[in-house]
């Protein structure tokens, strides 16, 4: 899977909140998200939003600045309180040089002035991808109805909808292969990564392991390229 692909594919997979009271701006940017992203929510103020944020998984959040019930800015200001990392894009139909020095006090991930291109929007929302990539808060499927919510580090069967246990070692092993599923990664890298005691890190180590997340994801969702190393396929 190329890098492009790769992004292409796990923004598909993102909830996306969009926060803007114009009617007809909303519409516009909102058919535009749906083309990145299967879930947009919009909402038209921050009482609206808030609600959303309390029922729904989100994973971007795109805000104009001026709303009816409160400034964009406070708001992000809240957001932040309870979670330092989420991706936020600030949207404005102006550059204004104190709110550029708010958003930059606020790790926001990108400032858009209206009206929105497509190219920068693709820009901010590819932006978002590595910070979620970094910080590792997304949701993989594998082929087998099998979902793994990285943030929360869980696995689920979603058709008989239960919960998989992970040893620590598994989770550190399928982390790894998520952050580095564009690439294929040795079995050298690999041992030195998962086993700090040269003694233990084994080629039967590695492959007894291996094996034992092959079960729980699924068999072909993990590829060994013969003389090369591993890589993650979902």
């Amino acid at each position: 899977m190329s890098i492009t692909n790769q992004y292409v594919n796990i923004l598909k997979k993102l909830n996306i909140l969009y926060i803007e009271d114009e009617e007809n701006i909303k519409l516009n940017v909102k058919k535009t998200l749906l083309l990145f992203s299967d879930n947009v929510f919009d909402a038209e103020d921050i009482a609206s939003a808030k609600k959303i944020l309390h029922e729904k998984r989100i994973d971007i959040i795109l805000s104009d600045i001026n709303l009816p019930d409160k400034s964009g800015i406070d708001f992000i200001k809240e957001i932040r309180l309870i979670d330092k990392k989420i991706p936020i894009i600030i949207l404005s139909a102006y550059t204004d040089k104190k709110f550029l020095l708010e958003a930059t006090k606020l790790k926001l991930i990108d400032y858009l002035t209206k009206p929105i291109d497509f190219k920068s929007l693709n820009q901010a929302l590819n932006k978002c991808v590595d910070e979620i990539l970094d910080n590792s808060r997304y949701i993989i499927s594998f082929k087998n109805n099998i979902n793994y919510n990285v943030l929360h580090k869980k696995l689920i069967d979603t058709e008989k909808e239960e919960e998989l246990s992970l040893t620590s070692k598994e989770l550190t092993l399928l982390d790894f292969l998520i952050k580095n599923s564009n690439r294929i990664v040795s079995s050298e890298e690999l041992k030195s990564y998962l086993w700090e005691d040269e003694y233990e890190a084994t080629d039967s180590a590695l492959k007894n392991l291996l094996n034992k997340l092959r079960k729980k994801v699924g068999k072909d969702s993990i590829i060994n390229t013969s003389g090369v190393g591993y890589r993650l396929d979902y």
